[in-house]
């Protein structure tokens, strides 16, 4: 069962020049690996990260360091979370989480569902 959706959408060349005047920003953002990607793979990191706090419905014991985007061996993109936020997501009882992001023409866009596999007002299996 959807839980939550998320989607968020950035302007990649503004999000360089927040970068470029605020370099501490990488540390806050992003995980030490993801910290060494290109700038329009960063922009779409971040919208994703953005993403998934919509779909979680905030970003109560959310960490953003606890998020990073790793690929699959085809290239498909999956959240791997730790510390408190994948404790906040289990919490909540998100069971899956899918994500697609893309970036073109200057902007960055991810989407993100997150799935349950208990009803919200029972507790009880569908």
């Amino acid at each position: 069962m959807i839980v939550g959706i998320g989607v968020d959408l950035v302007d990649i060349p503004r999000f360089e020049r927040t970068l470029e005047r605020t370099p501490r920003l990488l540390e806050r953002l992003f995980s030490p690996a993801e910290r060494t990607l290109k700038p329009r793979s960063l922009a779409a990191r971040y919208a994703a990260k953005e993403a998934l706090i919509k779909a979680l419905g905030g970003s109560d014991g959310v960490h953003w360091t606890e998020i990073e985007i790793t690929p699959e061996a085809s290239g498909r993109p999956w959240f791997t979370l730790c510390g408190s936020t994948a404790e906040v997501v289990a919490a909540r009882g998100i069971s899956a989480i899918h994500l697609s992001m893309s970036h073109d023409a200057g902007f960055a866009t991810a989407y993100v569902i997150a799935e349950a596999s208990d009803s919200p007002l029972t507790g009880e299996p569908r």
